[in-house]
């Protein structure tokens, strides 16, 4: 299916805006869209063009934060085939995507059939780390969340967790059709998740560790694993596997496909982010 949409998607230049969960990434999407002249947003499961939700339905309204990640990565079909669609249908060259790390933002790029990114931005770029702090301190205590649209779209399509609106101002004004000079002025949205009404859902270090153990065992039975090292580093998690292999395993193409493996089912089951898997081989086993 998605043959007919990748010719017109390549046409498109990516940019991608990065930063960790409730940095301001997407409080600062429309200012960083307009210094590219970006038409196209993609932000927690939603195409946005020009303040409008044109596709896509947002993680914000699911009751579940795995169940949101799911969704902001567009791990289900017809979710990424409705806005594959709609971008087929629309003329502009650019589009923003909103990610926490360039693996996140590859993965959605991939599943839309997008090309890779011409810039990444970062949010330490655009924002000072006082106002960095200041959102994520935000975030962590009332649980807000702002999505890049007017207060009506919101209303419109999520009323149930729309919360509050912001406005901002630009410095320099802009002239209106009268003559008049005014201030051009954004409104984005402020919403509580229900994932956020209902508390986060943390994957344990014990947990990740066991499905590590049983996508091991899958993969190869006779692969022992010696340790497991998980780190999350806010963006994904980093897992170091120490494994003794049997003698005579080819190890370049049996590794990397194990890394893949662990991975995939990690990510597939569970909504979180593996941003990588390192494997020791310890010893060569004699069976």
């Amino acid at each position: 299916m998605f043959g007919s949409f990748f010719g017109i998607s390549r046409q498109l230049k990516v940019y991608v805006l990065i930063g960790e969960s409730g940095t301001g990434k997407s409080f600062r999407a429309k200012l960083v869209a307009q210094k590219y002249g970006i038409d196209f947003i993609i932000d927690d499961g939603l195409l946005i063009l020009n303040d409008r939700i044109i596709a896509g339905h947002s993680a914000k309204k699911e009751k579940t934060f795995m169940a949101a990640v799911k969704v902001a990565l567009f791990d289900e079909k017809s979710h990424r085939d409705a806005v594959a669609r709609k971008l087929q249908g629309e003329k502009s060259k650019k589009i923003l995507i909103l990610g926490t790390s360039e693996k996140m933002v590859n993965k959605i790029a991939a599943r839309l059939q997008l090309p890779p990114p011409v810039k990444i931005i970062k949010i330490e770029d655009i924002a000072s780390q006082e106002e960095i702090e200041r959102a994520v301190r935000t975030r962590r205590i009332e649980g807000k969340h702002v999505i890049p649209v007017p207060s009506i779209e919101i209303k419109r399509n999520y009323p149930n967790i729309f919360y509050d609106a912001v406005r901002i101002f630009r410095r320099k004004p802009v002239a209106s059709v009268l003559g008049i000079t005014t201030p051009k002025v954004h409104e984005k949205s402020v919403v509580r998740p229900e994932y956020s009404k209902r508390g986060k859902v943390i994957i344990s270090e014990t947990a990740l560790s066991q499905m590590v153990i049983h996508c091991v065992d899958e993969f190869n039975p006779n692969f022992r694993i010696k340790k497991i090292m998980v780190k999350d580093d806010g963006a994904g998690y980093r897992l170091v596997i120490t494994i003794d292999v049997p003698f005579g395993t080819q190890l370049g193409g049996n590794i990397h496909s194990l890394q893949q493996y662990v991975i995939e089912n990690i990510e597939r089951y569970t909504g979180i982010l593996i941003e990588e898997v390192n494997i020791i081989i310890d010893k060569i086993i004699q069976w």
